[in-house]
């Protein structure tokens, strides 16, 4: 154990590399994983039951999605793959894992449409179709708001966000925190502990 958290912008743990492989919507994937990265020795059970009950692209989708807090880039591959009109930013603050996300998506034949960047260096201007995200809830109930406070609003019109929360780490709380903001929040899933959220934009004022 280390005292380095996956959210660690530059993680002090050894790098020890290693690859885990998944099946979503039919396709396998293996991905390059290491330490210091969020999940590095299984697909998150978060982000699995994200992928399998939230309503993931197909080929008529276009636009421009998020991955926010992307790990090593397993749901940025699976959009990207699924989707091959669609580019997605892959957003996170740990340099492991943006490199390992960098990597999975040039692996897979991705890498001109999978953007990994910091938080810092989407550019201003760039709003998405679709935002996903497994957020991470262990940098506090704060953070968390703050985390989505930033980005939700970066929805497209008419644009839909996906999140997976723990039902113990305030998945329930959070649906209601969204929904006095003033977004439509529809829970359409509940599965392993986990709530899976669909959310859409807010009404006009």
């Amino acid at each position: 154990m280390t005292a380095d958290h996956y959210f660690t912008a530059d993680p002090d743990a050894p790098l020890r590399r290693g690859e885990i492989e998944f099946t979503v919507a039919g396709r396998d994937y293996r991905l390059a994983v290491a330490s210091g990265v969020f999940s590095a020795g299984r697909l998150d059970p978060g982000t699995a039951v994200l992928l399998r009950k939230a309503g993931l692209p197909d080929d008529r989708a276009e636009g421009t999605f998020l991955d926010l807090g992307c790990g090593y880039g397993p749901i940025a591959c699976v959009l990207a793959s699924e989707a091959p009109r669609v580019t997605v930013y892959a957003v996170d603050v740990n340099s492991r894992a943006r490199d390992l996300a960098g990597e999975n998506a040039a692996r897979l034949g991705l890498g001109d449409r999978v953007l990994v960047r910091e938080p810092e260096t989407v550019p201003a201007d760039v709003t998405f179709t679709e935002i996903w995200s497994n957020p991470p809830t262990h940098i506090g109930k704060a953070g968390l708001h703050e985390l989505l406070e930033r980005w939700l609003p970066r929805l497209a019109p008419g644009g839909t966000a996906w999140l997976v929360i723990n039902r113990n780490l305030g998945g329930d709380s959070l649906h209601t925190w969204l929904t006095g903001l003033g977004w439509t929040v529809e829970r359409v899933a509940s599965q392993r502990g986990f709530r899976v959220l669909r959310v859409t934009g807010k009404s006009a004022d």
